[in-house]
């Protein structure tokens, strides 16, 4: 039987402030709300710009904690209010001193369910991410929403397979992976790995890019945001390459059980024989 699932995700431009970023978010989960989306998710560090073209200690100033710092609160609230899951993509202070890039995925009814921390962290020009997150501890969650299994995958994460295999493994149906990648370090890769990752693993990917030149870089964040299903397929148009754009996009949940039969990844699968991908 089918099982259709209208999600959506939003890519968009860096307004200048915390406070006006959220304000613009909420409006987007609204509209989302009232076209009848179940679930939303953020771009990566959501409520702030891409600090992280830059090394500038003042740019700790964007992180809060979670789950009880005021924007995670805030989407709580949110949630509560359009009756949809949302995922919530910030900058996590733990303690002072430990900070993660993280995302909360909080449910419909409101609650919080639990967070993601990025595993892989770059260190590249323009992507200076060592320099203000600690590689994350807390495991590849996958959390039981109102609206199905949702995991999160974020950014640079995508490059590496393994954690969308355990996300698999974990029984994701859908996974959230927000981003802030920028036009020619590795476009030709974005409509290419995360199709693949669905296909490997069957089950549904929302890629999530920034867009726009922001304030504290040249980095041209593309836009190009989309859903894609357990075949490798596109849900829809993917979005714009330069403008801001509310993705609504219906899921047909029903799809796992026939790509499961007709591609036996899963039972086919030799982790007896990949103890070599564990070595240092």
């Amino acid at each position: 039987m089918a099982r259709v699932v209208r999600a959506a995700l939003v890519q968009a431009t860096w307004t200048g402030d915390t406070e006006s970023m959220i304000a613009k978010h909420e409006e987007h989960a609204r509209e989302a709300a009232r076209q009848g989306a179940g679930i939303i998710g953020f771009q990566e560090v959501f409520n702030a710009p891409y600090f992280c073209q830059v090394q500038e200690a003042e740019h700790y100033r964007w992180a809060e904690s979670v789950p009880d710092g005021p924007t995670v609160t805030r989407m709580k609230e949110l949630a509560r209010e359009t009756g949809m899951v949302i995922v919530v993509p910030v900058f996590e202070i733990e303690q002072a001193g430990i900070y993660y890039n993280t995302a909360a995925v909080i449910d419909a009814d409101g609650s919080y369910l639990g967070k993601y921390r990025k595993h892989h962290i770059p260190q590249l020009k323009g992507f200076w991410e060592k320099y203000y997150f600690k590689p994350g501890n807390a495991g590849w969650p996958v959390f039981d929403t109102a609206v199905g299994r949702v995991g999160v995958y974020i950014c640079y994460d995508r490059h590496f397979p393994e954690g969308w295999r355990q996300l698999g493994l974990n029984g994701a149906e859908i996974v959230y992976n927000p981003s802030a990648t920028s036009r020619g370090l590795s476009s030709y890769l974005w409509q290419l790995e995360q199709p693949a990752a669905a296909v490997a693993n069957e089950y549904f990917i929302a890629a999530i890019n920034r867009v726009g030149v922001e304030e504290y870089g040249d980095n041209d964040f593309y836009g190009t945001s989309y859903f894609v299903d357990p075949r490798g397929q596109f849900v829809g148009e993917p979005a714009s390459d330069k403008a801001e754009e509310l993705l609504v996009r219906d899921l047909d949940f029903g799809v796992f059980e026939e790509v499961r039969q007709q591609w036996q990844f899963y039972r086919d699968r030799r982790p007896d024989a990949y103890e070599g991908l564990i070595e240092p």
